[in-house]
């Protein structure tokens, strides 16, 4: 009987799920997204709804999930979500378990999509990668010679909460998708006749997705934003490099689909800010995997759990 896995992200706005053979290739999706409102009992029987939907037309080797908050990836247990209640000390492992009778692996959702990229995207052929992803948050992960790297519980490589001042304001602060919503926001106020202001018009929320088209058209506003976003965003990673110098560093999340409108900046201010002794820095990629970068690394995670029980038992 041939293996089958699947993949869960469990974020702040949509569940993904990837059902794939033992080889990973993808045999179907599911998605679904998550109401403002919407309880983690909610979520979690959302979730449930699909893998008993999956469980009724195949057998099921194992499920990986992508959680996006910190938690203890050995136990599963989520430690805290910042952005949905009723998820802080639930154990997602034990409980999926129960539901399906299969081996479960779970880690946060940069992790997992550290690791997706590592072997199945922009990162393959690279022995140390860093990703960092700029969603709603920011977070990062590193693998080294295909596996994860873990530092004591409940995480690491959290670049988001990097300093960039002495006041407190961090990485996240300034490069999340949401500050640079708000920077979107502030701007088409102050510059009400530009092109960017146009294209977001009233909106008060997701302002960050006007900006690749207001790029395209060389509004200067959105310039200036991007510039801003980028050189903040490059002095951060350089605490990366001088810390970790990892071979590529991989940029995903809602604002990586800038593309180089958000890349080129990120590499010319990185190699701004450091040191003379790491240069040339290394090459900053756009994730290759797009959004289906949590749920495959979560099947790679699940994956090479199984692998490796199989091979202790042998």
């Amino acid at each position: 009987m041939e293996n089958k896995y699947l993949g869960i992200e469990i974020g702040g706005t949509k569940l993904q799920l990837i059902l794939a053979d033992q080889d990973l290739n993808i045999i179907q999706k599911y998605r679904a997204w998550v109401e403002k409102g919407d309880s983690a009992h909610e979520i979690r029987q959302k979730i449930a709804n699909v893998v008993k939907e999956v469980q009724q037309e195949t057998d099921l080797s194992g499920i990986g999930v992508g959680f996006g908050g910190p938690l203890d990836w050995e136990k599963g247990q989520v430690i805290v979500s910042h952005q949905i209640e009723g998820w802080n000390g639930f154990n997602i492992k034990e409980w999926l378990q129960e539901l399906t009778g299969v081996p479960v692996a779970v880690e946060n959702d940069a992790n997992a999509a550290a690791l997706g990229e590592a072997r199945r995207g922009a990162g393959q052929g690279y022995r140390s990668v860093f990703y960092i992803t700029l969603g709603s948050g920011v977070g990062g992960g590193l693998v080294i010679d295909n596996q994860l790297f873990h530092g004591a519980n409940p995480g690491e490589a959290e670049v988001g909460h990097l300093l960039v001042d002495r006041t407190g304001l961090t990485v996240e602060d300034c490069c999340s998708g949401w500050a640079v919503d708000r920077k979107v926001w502030k701007a088409v106020r102050t510059e009400p006749t530009g092109i960017l202001r146009q294209l977001a018009g009233p909106n008060r929320s997701g302002e960050a997705r006007f900006l690749k088209d207001a790029l395209e058209q060389g509004d200067k506003t959105a310039l200036a934003i991007m510039k801003e976003t980028a050189d903040t965003l490059g002095f951060g990673l350089s605490h990366v490099v001088h810390l970790f110098h990892p071979d590529i560093i991989i940029l995903g999340g809602g604002l990586s689909f800038l593309g180089d409108f958000l890349r080129v900046p990120a590499e010319e201010a990185l190699r701004t800010y450091t040191m003379k002794a790491f240069l040339p820095i290394p090459p900053i990629a756009i994730a290759q995997l797009a959004e289906n970068t949590v749920p495959i690394g979560a099947l790679e995670l699940i994956h090479q759990q199984i692998s490796k029980t199989k091979a202790v038992a042998i």
